[in-house]
């Protein structure tokens, strides 16, 4: 979608249903996260205690984290926008060879979503599904042999941690753009960072 105006500084960049979309899945991710910490960390485990309650929201809190998309899926939007982030184009492998350059903020063009931000979601959905096919057989224990749980604890245990990682860099990367925050609470960006960040996306990218 090119850019739309609601002020003559400010475009439109998510709706109602993109920005619920991430706050939930943000919010079931935090609470999977935290209390696989709880479960995984000797300091945090005594620190909380009743560890059958930790695992108990563990596996509903990963079990439902594929909720609010598929629940976003109703909306147009929620759709548009995983199609963008699914699609690379010849512009975004520019901005992959520019972001090893020195000097690359010069040379960075983006639609709605960047490169970057297109493989951090490709990555982060293939995880998830694999994080949740482990952890299904870890916690439904008749699905499978002793074998495969076992195979399916060391992917599960090791994809967790290369997870907490990507995410401490995702929340990294955030905290240092404070306008791409704010699109994501309020919905509407600062003209100038989007013609900035995302020069294509007023060409429908």
């Amino acid at each position: 979608m090119p850019l739309r105006s609601e002020t003559a500084e400010r475009v439109q960049r998510f709706g109602a249903a993109q920005r619920w979309v991430h706050r939930g899945t943000a919010a079931l991710m935090g609470v999977c996260v935290a209390s696989a910490g709880c479960l995984y960390l000797p300091p945090l485990a005594e620190l909380v205690g009743r560890r059958h309650l930790v695992v108990t929201v563990h596996e509903w809190s990963g079990t439902l984290l594929v909720v609010p998309v598929l629940a976003g899926l109703a909306s147009r939007a929620v759709r548009a926008d995983l199609g963008r982030l699914g699609r690379f184009g010849p512009h975004d492998r520019v901005w992959l060879r520019g972001a090893l350059r020195r000097g690359w903020e010069r040379e960075r063009p983006a639609g709605k979503f960047n490169a970057g931000q297109k493989l951090y979601a490709g990555w982060l959905a293939g995880a998830v599904l694999v994080m949740l096919g482990t952890g299904l057989l870890m916690w439904l224990t008749g699905l499978a042999p002793l074998v495969l749980r076992t195979g399916a604890t060391f992917v599960h245990d090791w994809l967790a941690l290369t997870l907490g990682i990507v995410l401490a860099g995702h929340i990294r990367m955030a905290l240092r753009d404070p306008e791409a925050r704010r699109g994501l609470r309020t919905g509407s960006v600062d003209r100038r960072w989007a013609e900035r960040e995302h020069p294509l996306w007023r060409h429908g990218g």
